[in-house]
């Protein structure tokens, strides 16, 4: 693979097995996230029915993980089918529920069931559940009219560990783990919160409990899950299919080890992530409005004079003449192909705010706007509209889904590359039970289009970009649309450090909040085993801009430790303009400078974890609780960047320290070189985290690829000196390792494989090269000791020690103590080195 070209799979990133050098007695760890595996091979999963006590049983070796008793496979029954009422469950309730009193096994055979139950009131049903891969079932449940009245709900309410935590099911605010939640899959009215709604963007019907189990339920009707909130021991998901209850309910059932595993299954059923370009991981800059084309140019050029490590821009709206003109206004906009010729010279990629309107009340717009009501391009029946500028265009209309790409085509012409994709949430399933009635080109309605209209709207402009490249920041998504949508972000949060639900009170203003830093990191950790791996919420905030120095100075630290990192506010704050409100400052600016570097090192780290997705389906970032569900606790703010990394951002206002819970083992600071030793089950303390240092922690026993410390871009540059750039020269790889107790190594996407070792006092380092990272590399054993070592040699050569960090990168091999950490570099090529302790 050539340098800038998008990395392809590692075939050979899965490494060896855990295992145990019988000369030194240290754990040798495999190339991959070792510290959450399981030993030995996998348990066997079945699913059983169980004629005595007429249940269904989801089995992994002798742990019965899920049971499904008479009730927990319901029908809802109603006295008549109500055109006018949407069966939203999060407000309706069928007139009575019916379970299941008898179950005849027709057959059991390949791993799968299939069985007739019978209902009261007549009704019966086939249960049909298929063995599809080792750990992973599909089951249909397809029932008959009864004599009594139509169905119009299912539930499945499955027996569950009245102890074990519960994730997935989308994004949300307020925390990761669901125990005690009453979760609606759509968005609801919520007069309370400042939003006035509910703020599901991301709903997904995929729940995962820790002890290993997952429940997938294929269906796009409204539906409500009821997470051990009326009993510690059910997890009760409620569908509303009302008229289209004869089609039957389609579900999955997943068993795995560990459930870190468990979304693999999920990716295999609803298929895996859509690849982005490898600069779609930023940072990012964007101003929530842009003065001029000059502003814009400025701000590119201001990047580079600062040295600030910047991928890509996007110019969000307004920048046309009207919704959606599909151009740039002219006065403000004289030259935009100048100025997007400007940026990639630069080195950066550019992107566009859009959305799925055309207004109907600007002029600018008419001609189009004409065009698409005479063609039929919206849709033919409309409710509540929540955006500026009416209806949406009507993508289940073949015509209307070309000609809105005919239009879009011209800023692909000019070199745009991504979009951010905002609103389109209009199509809603009704207010209180009620319908909002909406009817589209294909026939279908709201019943369905409240989730499937975003999978069209992303997928118009997804078709539009080359596959493995590009970029989506998409604000609402569905089940399986993550094949679709790159990134998601979280609308707008607000710009402060308020919990969601949390009463604040500004100088007047009081609301309820949406929430800010503390639900930023809540949404991402809930949207990874939810399916959507990658995340990325306005650094800053955005309601109720600015934030102050040290909301923001937070938020970019936790941001940095993502895979993907964008930064922007509804106030236009940039690191560079202090002013009265947001009180930045020069200092705050060193540390932007700092972190937005570290992100960009990260990618080889980051890239890496997101290759390896396709083959292990392990989210990028873990929350605590489902990474190390031995620890018994779920808080929603520690987690884990892939195994290697353990964070604690600080999400409290005027905190310097804040208590970290450790899995077991030993970390060490990635900032300050402090060591914790959790011993064999886990501790916590109290870790100090003044303004400019986040407590992040590398794990012994595993290593962290970076790029050199002076990268700048991920995007190709003309000019090799205004900005350095990966994709003009990968160059050496540096990596930081930890080996106490432990030998680290890992491979990285291209095949370079990095690896460090122990024996005695004694240090090795392994290095095989790749097809991208073939020029050397640079690692550092972090916690080394403060004495230097007497000798380091590369196979038979002994390496000179430098003076320093500078020194070290000028010469193709050598070595530099620097009190704590040493410091070894190598040529391009294999590499085999041997640490001699000092005397």
């Amino acid at each position: 693979m050539g340098c800038g070209q998008t990395p392809e799979q590692s075939t050979d990133s899965q490494g060896t097995e855990t295992g145990t050098d019988s000369e030194t007695g240290l754990e040798t760890e495999t190339d991959t996230d070792t510290d959450t595996d399981t030993d030995g091979p996998p348990e066997p999963v079945v699913v059983e029915w169980d004629e005595t006590n007429l249940e269904l049983l989801l089995i992994r070796g002798e742990d019965v993980l899920l049971r499904f008793p008479s009730d927990g496979i319901a029908l809802g029954e109603v006295t008549e089918l109500d055109d006018d009422s949407s069966y939203d469950p999060f407000y309706l309730e069928p007139d009575r529920w019916l379970a299941f009193t008898n179950g005849e096994l027709l057959s059991a055979a390949n791993g799968g069931v299939e069985v007739r139950l019978s209902y009261e009131g007549g009704h019966t049903a086939l249960l049909t559940i298929t063995e599809q891969a080792p750990g992973r079932f599909a089951a249909t449940l397809e029932p008959t009219e009864g004599s009594s009245g139509p169905l119009a709900y299912y539930r499945l309410n499955p027996v569950v560990d009245p102890n074990e935590g519960f994730y997935g099911l989308g994004e949300y605010f307020d925390t990761p783990e669901h125990r005690g939640q009453v979760r609606a899959m759509q968005l609801e009215a919520d007069l309370e919160l400042e939003s006035n709604y509910n703020e599901a963007h991301v709903p997904v019907t995929f729940v995962t409990g820790t002890r290993g189990w997952g429940m997938y339920v294929a269906s796009d009707y409204p539906s409500v899950f009821d997470v051990a909130a009326s009993s510690s021991d059910r997890v009760a998901a409620t569908f509303g299919t009302g008229p289209a209850t004869d089609a039957g309910l389609a579900f999955y059932l997943f068993a795995a080890d560990h459930p870190l595993d468990l979304t693999r299954h999920y990716y295999d059923v609803a298929g895996y992530p859509r690849k982005p370009a490898p600069w779609a991981f930023g940072p990012w800059i964007w101003r929530d409005e842009n003065d001029d084309q000059a502003q814009v140019e400025s701000d590119l050029q201001t990047i580079r004079d600062l040295d600030l490590a910047t991928s890509a821009y996007w110019i969000d709206r307004p920048y046309a003449q009207a919704v959606n003109t599909f151009d740039f206004h002219p006065e403000q906009f004289p030259a935009p192909q100048a100025m997007i010729d400007l940026a990639h010279a630069l080195g950066f990629r550019m992107a566009l705010w859009h959305a799925p309107y055309i207004d109907a009340d600007a002029p600018e717009a008419s001609e189009l706007r004409a065009e698409a009501e005479s063609a039929g391009y919206f849709p033919p029946t409309t409710a509540l509209l929540v955006s500026n500028w009416e209806e949406p265009i009507d993508l289940t209309n073949p015509e209307a889904y070309a000609w809105w790409q005919q239009q879009l085509q011209a800023y692909i012409a000019m070199g745009i590359e991504g979009f951010k994709l905002d609103y389109a949430e209009d199509v809603t399933v009704g207010i209180a039970g009620g319908r909002t009635k909406w009817a589209f080109f294909d026939g279908s309605s709201e019943r369905t289009m409240h989730k499937h209209y975003a999978r069209l709207y992303h997928q118009v402009y997804d078709d539009l970009l080359t596959p493995d490249s590009g970029f989506l920041l998409s604000r609402a998504g569905a089940a399986g649309d993550q094949t679709r949508t790159s990134v998601v972000w979280p609308g707008d949060l607000d710009a402060n450090m308020a919990e969601h639900r949390e009463q604040v009170n500004d100088g007047g203003n009081s609301y309820v909040a949406v929430g800010g830093l503390p639900a930023a990191v809540v949404a991402g950790l809930s949207l990874g085993p939810s399916g959507y791996p990658l995340f990325a919420s306005d650094t800053g905030g955005y309601r109720h801009s600015p934030p102050n120095r040290e909301t923001f100075t937070r938020w970019f630290e936790h941001t940095t430790f993502t895979p993907v990192m964008q930064i922007g506010t509804s106030t236009n704050d940039v690191a560079w303009e202090p002013t009265p409100e947001n009180m930045f400052d020069a200092e705050m600016l060193t540390w932007y400078r700092e972190y937005t570097r570290l992100h960009l090192r990260l990618f080889p780290y980051s890239w890496s974890l997101f290759e390896r997705l396709f083959s292990d389906g392990r989210p990028l970032l873990r929350a605590l609780g489902l990474a190390h569900p031995e620890l018994g606790v779920h808080p929603p703010d520690i987690y884990l960047f892939g195994d290697a990394l353990l964070l604690a951002p600080v999400v409290t206002p005027g905190a310097t320290s804040r208590s970290v819970t450790f899995p077991a083992g030993k970390w060490v600071h990635w900032f300050t070189g402090q060591v914790v030793d959790a011993g064999e089950d886990g501790t916590s303390e109290q870790i100090a985290a003044p303004l400019g240092t986040t407590p992040a922690f590398l794990r012994d026993g595993q290593l962290v690829p970076l790029l050199r410390p002076t990268i700048d871009t991920m995007s190709p540059v003309d000019n090799p000196d205004s900005a350095d750039s990966f994709a003009t020269d990968p160059g050496v790889i540096y990596a930081r390792t930890f080996v106490s107790a432990k030998n680290a190594a890992f491979t990285l996407y291209d095949g370079t494989r990095l690896a460090a070792s122990r024996s005695e006092a004694d240090r090795q380092i392994e290095v095989t090269p790749g097809s991208v990272f073939d020029q050397g590399a640079q690692v550092e054993l972090v916690a080394y000791g403060a004495q230097p070592p007497s000798s380091v040699k590369l196979g038979d050569t002994e390496l000179s020690p430098q003076a320093n960090l500078d020194g070290l990168a000028d010469v193709a091999s050598g070595w530099f103590h620097d009190g704590t950490n040493l410091h070894v570099r190598v040529p391009g090529g294999a590499a085999a080195v041997t640490v001699v302790a000092g005397p």
